[in-house]
């Protein structure tokens, strides 16, 4: 049985394939066979759901460190999971640059399938997250 929490959300259904109302959801959690996911987001234009697995706070805030100090930003710019790496000034070289620093810092390897299809910030901390625990 799967349950949401958040500002609004009624009936459910475990398959996920039916929301029979959601107003003023914007983000919220899930609980599924005892895993907690803490990342759902509803987009309001298309009214559609989308739960994902969110990296742990400590990645994520170790790929922001990786990401402020590849691209050379100031200590006053902001980067969050949702940040772009594009928004951020970052071209296709940087983005490389990026992922090596990540595997070097993680010791992981980063196939280049992998690499295309890393974005933000968010992407990279889920993409790190799941490399590690295939590696454990």
């Amino acid at each position: 049985m799967a349950s949401i929490t958040g500002s609004s959300a009624t009936a459910m259904s475990c398959s996920f394939k039916e929301l029979n109302r959601v107003s003023n959801l914007k983000t919220s959690s899930l609980s599924f066979k005892g895993i907690s996911y803490s990342s759902i987001r509803v987009n309001p234009a298309t009214r559609r759901l989308s739960i994902t697995c969110a990296a742990k706070p400590e990645t994520v805030n170790k790929v922001c460190d990786i990401v402020k100090k590849q691209l050379a930003l100031s200590a006053g710019t902001e980067v969050c999971g949702d940040s772009k790496f594009a928004a951020l000034g970052a071209d296709s070289l940087d983005t490389v640059e990026i992922v090596m620093g990540l595997e070097e810092e993680f010791g992981i390897s980063v196939e280049e399938d992998s690499a295309h299809s890393i974005a933000t910030v968010q992407d990279a901390a889920d993409l790190i997250e799941d490399l590690i625990s295939k590696k454990a």
